[in-house]
């Protein structure tokens, strides 16, 4: 069900969610049609050959490394190397974040290891050479994250010990079993076949969501980060980084085009339901790098929001009008409608269970219309800005005033959406 759902001024992409706005005003006024079938996530991966890559700069990483890799007892020591010689294997590389962290992790000189799918992007439209392509200066590794025996062996075929595990990876959809089975299971796999070759620390991109778990990506974000600080209790040479970030820029951009186009601002209640402080891709990617080496970013979970203060769905409304010189024109939109639509969901899955995504995509798409993506206060129990960090240069509005004058087009976050 691909319902279409924005709050906190996100451009939610359901399945895992899409512009409600944008579907809403458009079901107003007889713009847009809403798809009511489910994407479902492609898994077409070569797994006869799951290890194709550029090996001439593996090669360059250790020339007598041998097949069986000899792993030390000094796991730490790589944070005493320079860059040029610590093994970075990142999955999730080609999503709508990992694209980025690898980006930046070539650009400060790491050695990358990229894991992809043989068939990536949206709806699996690039091959392995435009996803090599994508993924400059990485060596590709094209494998199956979901697949335990898959992941070790591309591994072992690299003939290289792994020194840092960072996770981009993200269910396509937000439906029930792809959670598990992307949020939980594949980035496990990805922290025991990297153990298995050396890692010692594992970057993990979660989500700021999850302090409040309603959803069912939530519970199986939080079943793997609760091992993962149990797997470095364990073991005192193993550390880990938890990235919780805020809004995405490309995520409040959905409605800038209607905005242009003279349709209204569509938000839910009175626009001040919820807000955060929203981060640029290429600040989240400079954030989740520096976690490789920065001894204190070791072993914490690290809430992180862009520059600025918080902005509220009428504050970004207001700020695009404001940016197009005219005058505001919202549509609010009561939340008791997406209560309405949730129940009626919940009710029928009792009696077609085939319905349990469609039912959760709605929850999902309530959660972010009413949820700020804020720290969680425990003291409170509010919402807090204050107590929300943030990192970088890059301002929402100067993202806004670019996609006015040069539109989405490039920016599409597709199926997939980074919290």
């Amino acid at each position: 069900m691909s319902v279409s759902l924005s709050a906190n001024g996100f451009t939610l992409n359901l399945p895992k969610v899409q512009d409600f706005r944008r579907n809403f005003t458009s079901h107003m006024m007889g713009q847009i049609q809403v798809n009511l079938f489910p994407n479902t996530l492609p898994v077409h991966l070569n797994l006869s050959n799951p290890s194709c890559f550029s090996r001439e700069r593996i090669n360059s990483i250790n020339a007598s490394a041998a097949a069986n890799v000899e792993i030390t007892s000094t796991k730490r020591s790589f944070r005493g190397k320079s860059p040029k010689n610590i093994n970075v294997l990142v999955v999730g590389s080609t999503g709508y974040i990992g694209k980025f962290v690898v980006k930046e992790l070539v650009n400060r000189g790491f050695n990358v290891i990229a894991v992809a799918r043989e068939r990536s992007g949206v709806r699996g439209r690039f091959g392995k050479e435009e996803t090599s392509s994508r993924l400059n200066g990485a060596n590709v590794c094209f494998s199956d994250v979901t697949q335990l025996d898959s992941l070790e062996k591309s591994l072992e075929n690299l003939g290289i010990s792994i020194d840092v595990v960072v996770s981009c990876l993200a269910s396509r959809t937000g439906g029930i079993k792809d959670s598990w089975k992307i949020d939980y299971e594949a980035t496990r796999n990805s922290l025991l076949a990297g153990r298995k070759y050396g890692a010692s620390h594992f970057v993990l991109l979660s989500a700021i969501c999850v302090q409040k778990p309603l959803l069912e990506f939530q519970r199986a974000k939080l079943k793997f980060e609760a091992e993962l600080i149990m797997e470095a209790e364990e073991d005192e040479e193993f550390t880990y980084s938890i990235v919780r970030p805020t809004a995405f820029f490309k995520s409040l951009g959905g409605q800038v085009e209607l905005v242009k186009d003279g349709k209204p601002y569509v938000m839910f209640g009175d626009g001040k339901l919820c807000a955060c402080k929203p981060i640029s891709e290429p600040d989240l990617a400079s954030f989740i790098s520096d976690c490789v080496l920065d001894e204190d970013k070791m072993n914490k979970v690290l809430p992180i929001g862009g520059p600025g203060k918080a902005l509220s769905p009428l504050d970004q409304g207001e700020m695009m009008f404001r940016l197009l010189g005219r005058e505001p024109k919202f549509l609010k939109v009561p939340i008791g409608i997406m209560d309405f639509a949730i129940s009626v969901l919940d009710f029928s899955v009792k009696i077609f269970p085939s319905l349990e995504d469609a039912a959760e995509f709605g929850k999902i798409g309530r959660y972010y219309a009413a949820e700020s993506m804020l720290v969680l206060d425990p003291e409170t129990g509010e919402y807090s800005a204050e107590k929300t960090p943030s990192y970088g240069k890059d301002m929402l509005e100067e993202f806004f005033e670019r996609v006015l004058r040069e539109g989405m087009a490039g920016q599409e976050l597709g199926e997939q959406a980074i919290f």
